[in-house]
């Protein structure tokens, strides 16, 4: 029988697949479909140390390929997570990736803390964040501040570290050299590529924000790219994301060189796509007479 379950960093998972943050909230909505169970795991929506608004509407909007989204990290906070969602979560035989964002390099370090007293069983290091003590320069641009962030949460941090990597920069492999020499467990790519659109009427952006993170199936094979590179870089594990929306984009995914795997953005417009590509998944393996899921991962063959 083929074996869809995972080991991350001493953690089973029950599938590859985890509910990417920003796209699942805390899995209530989508535990009314079918048992979290049959997830991996679930990354939380984003998690600041106080509660936030986020953004002014419209914050979000279609585009070919995918969406545009720039939120703005709204959720009720740290503490309101620790108290009204994560024992819920923890019941519904799920891993608990806890996904943490925020300015200063103290707001990270003070929620690290906080969650590593917890039962989640990751925290997932969100650098896509500004850097307001640097002049809004996002966490996740440079080997410095990459390294610089990931060595401080991680003195505080007990649980396995997950850094998720920004794509908006020059040299990826390098960036993820750094977080893995600092203190990171697992890599997770990549978050959101800048984007934007305008209303040809209006000459304004759509989004109030002006500029947004591009997120699906076009952002897919950068995605891939990406994590092959870094696949070849560092030791540690990777999590790939990017526009999976399919089975078959898992497979390449995994190919490249993810040992699990996040998806968000297909579940705006099917919520039963984790079900359906962990389905298609077991057959592509029984069909190649593959016993576990790990066979996969980094099997791509360069040219």
């Amino acid at each position: 029988m083929s074996n869809l379950k995972v080991n991350l960093c001493g953690v089973e998972l029950n599938s590859p697949l985890i509910a990417a943050s920003g796209t699942f909230g805390f899995g209530r909505e989508f535990a009314e479909f079918y048992p979290l169970s049959n997830l991996g795991g679930v990354s939380c929506k984003g998690i600041t140390l106080k509660e936030r608004s986020g953004n002014l509407p419209p914050r979000i909007a279609e585009t070919e390929g995918g969406i545009l989204n720039a939120v703005g990290l709204q959720n009720p906070g740290v503490d309101h997570f620790i108290k009204y969602d994560l024992d819920w979560l923890k019941a519904q035989n799920t891993v608990v990736i806890a996904n943490i964002a925020g300015n200063t390099v103290e707001d990270y370090c003070a929620m690290a803390e906080k969650l590593s007293a917890t039962s989640v069983d990751f925290i997932e290091l969100n650098i896509s964040c500004p850097n307001v003590k640097s002049g809004g320069v996002q966490f996740g641009t440079s080997c410095e501040t990459v390294g610089n962030i990931t060595s401080e949460v991680r003195k505080h941090c007990k649980k396995p570290l997950m850094v998720k990597l920004s794509p908006n920069v020059t040299d990826i492999a390098e960036i993820a050299k750094s977080a893995e020499f600092n203190g990171a467990d697992v890599i997770s790519m990549i978050n959101t590529i800048t984007g934007m659109r305008i209303d040809i009427n209006s000459k304004r952006p759509i989004i109030r924000n002006n500029t947004g993170g591009l997120s699906g199936p076009a952002v897919f094979p950068v995605a891939v790219r990406m994590v092959w590179q870094v696949y070849n870089a560092v030791k540690i594990p990777i999590v790939g994301m990017g526009g999976i929306s399919k089975w078959q984009d898992a497979v390449e995914m995994l190919m490249a060189g993810a040992t699990a795997l996040q998806i968000g953005t297909v579940l705006f417009n099917d919520p039963y796509a984790p079900l359906k590509i962990n389905y298609s998944l077991k057959n592509y393996m029984e069909e190649k007479n593959i016993s576990s899921i790990s066979e996969l991962t980094g099997s791509v063959i360069p040219w």
